[in-house]
């Protein structure tokens, strides 16, 4: 299987995990922890992406003074690199390569619900795992 025939709505992990821009490290931190995540969409009042937290996000972070209750929005990396469902995985993986970033957030098709609202995340190691299936 060639990464351009694959397209990222059959690869990629729908149901994006959410938090408010109020969010605090904390809470942050345990939720990556419990659900065993490496990054979380941060979404404003009406569910619009606003920006991304990674673990390396919260790594940038600890230790800090107060770090406990710093905002989501203190945290985020607020420009997010986005994809289409119908992208396919060499395009992805290209992103993701050109930008040295490690998730795509992926969003309905214009015109077909809220664009601004994340219906799926996409990581390398998702475009690993089906390179490694080819």
């Amino acid at each position: 299987m060639r990464l351009d025939n694959k397209l990222l709505r059959d690869v990629m992990t729908r149901g994006v995990v959410t938090v408010p821009m109020c969010a605090t490290a904390k809470n942050i931190t345990g939720m990556l922890s419990k659900q065993g995540l490496s990054a979380v969409a941060v979404v404003g009042p009406d569910g619009e992406a606003m920006g991304i937290i990674s673990d390396m996000d919260i790594l940038k972070v600890i230790g800090k003074e107060n770090w406990e209750n710093m905002t989501a929005e203190t945290i985020m990396t607020s420009h997010v690199e986005t994809a289409k469902p119908t992208s396919t995985l060499g395009e992805a993986a290209r992103i993701m390569k050109e930008k040295h970033i490690h998730r795509l957030l992926i969003f309905s098709e214009r015109g077909v619900g809220a664009s601004q609202r994340p219906i799926g995340i996409l990581s390398a190691s998702d475009i690993v795992r089906e390179a490694a299936r080819a």
